[in-house]
């Protein structure tokens, strides 16, 4: 969960061959850092340090004290994009090659509040790419248009450093080449519908009309962002925006000083 705005997580599994790498164990720092100097100061396909392995870890539940089941990979931020990649403890020396790659598209498109953050890995033979965006707000007419720029100057100014591993197989450079993608965080695509539509809908459970007019599927169908890619089942209502610890939408009747927003994912 990111910001106000619930994660839409898009994942796509490759149709066609992508290259794969086993390389060399990251270098990184095991011990975390808060990397504040990744802040507005990071360029656009700046590849930079992560925060990787640490003490941090989570308890199985299993009743084994002092046993992990899992523990903490990677984290990265950017002002306020932040993307953390757990993993189970015994998967954990399976996983080489990890780098890391951030592009700025706020002000200017390049100041870091907006864009992405990606973390690139493989785990035994196949590469995996998770990325975490923070795209264009706002819900006027031509603000989905935004979006779908973020979208492509993120894929098109992603960049991993190449390797080679010992079969001479060559890493992935850009978020496409990997054989997994995980996409995630404030995409802020928006319903095409009046506030008072899209809350009525919601109160009826309706979620397969809402979806149908939601920016991001539409985007999708009319072959403009993310063509060719899969969401999960969107089975809960809208979580945008809700006012501060409710499940009551900003700018309902009751409280009419909060700026109004129609819902969406």
């Amino acid at each position: 969960m990111f910001s106000a705005v619930t994660c839409i997580c898009i994942s796509i599994s490759h149709d066609y061959s992508r290259a794969s790498d086993y390389s060399r164990p990251s270098d990184y720092s095991r011990w975390g850092s808060s990397d504040d100097d990744n802040g507005l100061g990071d360029s656009p396909s700046t590849v930079s340090p992560l925060s990787y392995g640490g003490p941090a870890s989570t308890e199985d539940g299993y009743g084994m004290p002092g046993r992990s089941r899992y523990c903490l990979l990677a984290s990265k931020q950017m002002v306020g994009i932040f993307l953390t990649i757990w993993v189970r403890s015994e998967l954990k020396d399976h996983v080489r090659n990890m780098k890391v790659s951030c592009v700025g598209r706020g002000l200017m498109g390049y100041l870091g509040n907006k864009g992405s953050i990606s973390i690139s890995m493989s785990l035994h033979e196949t590469s995996f790419c998770f990325i975490c965006s923070h795209l264009t707000s706002g819900q006027k007419e031509g603000d989905e248009l935004r979006r779908n720029s973020d979208v492509m100057e993120i894929l098109k100014k992603t960049r991993f450093l190449r390797v080679h591993d010992a079969d001479n197989e060559k890493s992935p450079e850009t978020i496409l080449e990997h054989d997994r993608i995980i996409w995630l965080g404030d995409l802020n695509y928006r319903i095409a519908l009046s506030y008072r539509f899209a809350k009525a809908l919601v109160e009826m459970q309706n979620w397969r009309a809402l979806l149908e007019n939601d920016h991001l599927r539409i985007e999708q169908k009319r072959g403009r962002a993310f063509v060719g890619w899969n969401e999960g089942k969107v089975y809960f209502p809208p979580t945008y925006k809700y006012s501060t610890n409710s499940d009551r939408y900003a700018g309902d009747d009751m409280h009419p000083k909060e700026k109004r927003r129609t819902p969406a994912w």
